[in-house]
């Protein structure tokens, strides 16, 4: 399934700003093998028989054993196990693999939450940071599902500023237990799990540690579960350690790394929210496609009317262009693990070394992501009419339950201010060199444009020319707004936000036009008709939404000529030849229409 990239040519994180992607050096979904395609099936399958069919039974929460009973029979299954090697009782599979459980289980709602909370922040501590002795005694149990999984970071005064926690481990006089004393809340599975990853700062320490806390150590108690918007079905409590003794051997690394852990796990969790988001997405499109199908109004079924079809291709499409982002990113953490391991690199130091390399990936894909689900989930209560805003029907619950992605594993605008922060420092690092293009790009704004080159008839070369010019622009932006704050960047938060709107757009659409030129080569360019035009459509929202952004930007801190020469090169740079976007909607609609379900 790897793509095969040298050493000395792979794409470092972030770099895509600065540097031409080729079609065949990225990952798309139609790569997947049968082995992985059989994977997907058996999800599907899993929720079929054990999801789709107690939704109302699962929200109801009256049965407390009916979650960990669905997560055992998809330990049974080797759901739970995905990430795990084989010699510790998993299937050891790859990134992009696991990603690809991910996606199939996000449409099941609370059990994709539940499900993802053991498999990721809970058990993913434990592997990658985990002693061999820790590993032993935890993990396989954990693939399993005989014992279920916890994170416990989140505390009533320090959420974003997750390192701010007052929970408190004391070292006994003996010297053979830590006692654990605070208050953990929004603690996912936190009702049945056995274990609980907890992060708390050893007597006076300035950064958190973590521990290896199992529930019958003692000391633990809860409130009841939290009553919620949504994701009803997934157990949240509030959870309180009270002279929790635990084992000095269950201290998780070393002391003081508890942040670090946290961050990296979070990395995880990001990139694997977002493409959950994708596969909630695609469900919620072919649910809403078959009520406009059968609902009829005026004489005829509503997915006939132009209004619902922009809905539906619109929805398509921005699935489309996320599911593309998604795992092309999955294949540069694959790629990256591979070198560093090829290395003689550890592959548990190696697995998060590449993560950490993509850590600007992961969170613009967790925004991306959580975004469309929100959008798509809005579109299709408006399909559905009166009957989408009734909980007789299934859009209620896609609703309420898409809007908590935006809020977890850190929230959206925590995630775009970290997208440039992390850009920025790897910059000043030497990392990445931004100055050299950015300088580029100011010496291009006084140039003159060149109207008379030749025209490249190569495919998407236009719309490639185009999406240059887009990276251009962000690096324009971003240039002037350090050049104006300086150090004081960091307060500027909506600048902030407009920079991160402008280089998430530009992933997503390169990630797109490189998916559907990949498809192209491979099947030819009549077969992949709705494929391209679903790559217009995204250009085109690509470049009116940076547009939109960079304006914002450069009114906060640009006045007079400044302000007017960056105006004239933002409309320059993302400017994009007329289409006919209606008629490429409806043709998407019509596709999607006629199969009666989200058919990419």
């Amino acid at each position: 399934m790897s793509t095969v990239v040298e050493e000395t040519k792979a794409i470092k994180g972030g770099e895509f700003l600065i540097r031409d992607t080729k079609a065949n050096e990225i990952f798309i979904p139609e790569d997947f093998n049968e082995e992985q395609k059989m994977i997907r099936q058996q999800c599907n399958d899993f929720l079929e028989k054990e999801v789709f069919n107690r939704l109302d039974e699962i929200d109801s929460m009256k049965d407390p054993n009916l979650m960990p009973s669905i997560l055992d029979k998809a330990g049974e299954l080797g759901l739970l196990g995905t990430s795990v090697p084989q010699e510790l009782g998993g299937f050891g599979m790859d990134f992009n693999t696991t990603m690809l459980v991910a996606e199939v289980i996000g449409a099941g709602h609370s059990v994709a939450v539940a499900l993802s909370a053991h498999t990721g922040i809970g058990t993913l501590p434990i592997l990658y940071y985990g002693n061999e002795e820790q590993k032993k005694k935890y993990i396989p149990k954990l693939a399993t599902g005989e014992w279920k999984a916890a994170y416990c970071l989140t505390e009533p005064d320090s959420g974003s500023d997750a390192n701010s926690g007052k929970t408190k481990a004391v070292l006994t006089k003996d010297g053979k237990h830590y006692t654990i004393n605070g208050q953990k809340m929004w603690i996912t599975n936190g009702g049945f799990a056995d274990i609980y990853i907890v992060f708390a700062k050893i007597d006076d320490d300035k950064n958190l540690s973590a521990f290896i806390v199992e529930k019958n150590f003692g000391g633990i108690t809860m409130n009841e579960e939290e009553k919620k918007m949504g994701i009803k079905g997934s157990s949240t409590r509030q959870i309180f350690f009270n002279d929790c003794k635990v084992p000095i051997e269950n201290l998780l690394s070393e002391r003081e790394n508890g942040f670090k852990i946290a961050v990296n796990i979070l990395n995880i969790g990001r990139i694997k929210l977002g493409v959950a988001a994708v596969g909630g997405s695609k469900k919620t499109i072919s649910v809403a496609v078959n009520y406009a199908k059968e609902r009829k109004q005026f004489g005829t079924a509503i997915a006939n009317f132009g209004a619902i079809k922009h809905k539906i291709a619109e929805s398509a499409t921005r699935v489309f262009a996320s599911e593309a982002a998604h795992y092309r990113a999955g294949q540069s953490i694959d790629d990256a693990y591979n070198v560093l391991v090829a290395g003689g690199m550890n592959p548990a130091k190696a697995r998060l070394k590449s993560l950490e390399e993509f850590a600007i990936e992961c969170a613009i894909l967790k925004v991306h992501g959580s975004e469309v689900l929100d959008y798509v989930v809005d579109e299709g209560v408006q399909i559905y009419g009166g009957m989408g805003f009734s909980a007789e029907g299934p859009m209620d619950r896609a609703y309420r339950d898409s809007r908590i992605n935006r809020i977890f594993e850190g929230t959206n605008e925590i995630n775009r201010m970290l997208c440039i922060d992390m850009l920025m420092k790897r910059a000043m690092k030497g990392h990445l060199d931004l100055m050299t293009p950015a300088m580029a790009v100011q010496k291009e704004l006084l140039s003159i444009p060149d109207f008379g080159a030749e025209e490249d008839t190569a495919i998407f070369a236009k719309e490639k020319k185009a999406l240059g010019n887009l990276k251009k622009a962000g690096l324009m932006v971003a240039g002037a707004a350090v050049q104006k704050f300086m150090m004081k960047l960091s307060e500027e938060q909506e600048v902030l936000l407009n920079l991160a709107d402008m280089l998430i757009e530009g992933y997503v659409a390169e990630s797109v036009l490189l998916r559907v030129e990949k498809m192209i080569g491979i099947r030819g360019e009549k077969a992949c008709e709705m494929e391209k035009e679903m790559a217009m459509i995204y250009l085109h929202h690509a470049m009116n939404a940076s547009a939109l952004a960079g304006r914002e930007a450069i009114y906060a801190f640009a006045e007079g000529d400044e302000l007017r020469l960056m105006l004239l090169g933002l409309k320059r740079f993302t400017k994009v030849d007329p289409y006919n976007l209606k008629e490429a909607r409806r043709k998407v609609a019509n596709h999607v229409i006629e199969k009666g379900a989200y058919p990419f």
